[in-house]
């Protein structure tokens, strides 16, 4: 049975071997070091199974700046699973976990840069429906969403959302 727990010490080594074998090269597992370092804000979780971790997740802050001043809420990046363990529900235990957390700490969004027939199933929408665009050049409108939890907090924000700077280097 896989249970979902917030990552441990001991934990970081298989959690880049996870990142690194799900995306199929360092570079995220290197922005999760870095951010681990430099952003104590930071929520990662990990999927264990049989004493073994086998998908995590991480979750950092991120802004909006609209017309009123800027918004901050949290980014989720990235989502990784072990291969071999894929198409199990290990990865949607993670989100549920993950947006559940992030909820009752009172952030009013997540943003994603994912995959757009994946994420809608736990609520995320494009986020050019609320007039938010990525940081990033190039992102497809499809794959970058929102999913807002407080929605007088968000009510009539509009302009760029931005993951944290250690990101840049992956796009």
């Amino acid at each position: 049975m896989t249970h979902i727990r917030l990552e441990e010490p001991e934990d970081i080594p298989s959690v880049r071997i996870i990142n690194e074998r799900a995306f199929e090269q360092p570079v995220e597992a290197d922005i999760v070091d870095k951010l681990r370092l430099s952003c104590p804000e930071a929520l990662s979780l990990v999927a264990v199974d049989d004493g073994d971790v086998v998908g995590h997740i991480f979750f950092t802050p991120a802004t909006v700046d609209g017309k009123s001043g800027t918004i901050e809420g949290m980014g989720l990046a990235p989502m990784a699973v072990l291969p071999e363990r894929q198409r199990q529900g290990i990865g949607s235990s993670l989100v549920r976990h993950g947006l559940d957390i992030v909820r009752e700490r009172g952030f009013p969004f997540v943003i994603v840069l994912g995959h757009p027939e994946y994420y809608p199933r736990f609520g995320f929408e494009p986020a050019s429906r609320y007039g938010l665009k990525s940081q990033w050049e190039g992102v497809p409108d499809e794959a970058f969403m929102i999913l807002i939890f407080d929605k007088q907090t968000m009510a009539g924000v509009s302009g760029v959302a931005r993951y944290r700077d250690e990101f840049d280097e992956a796009m």
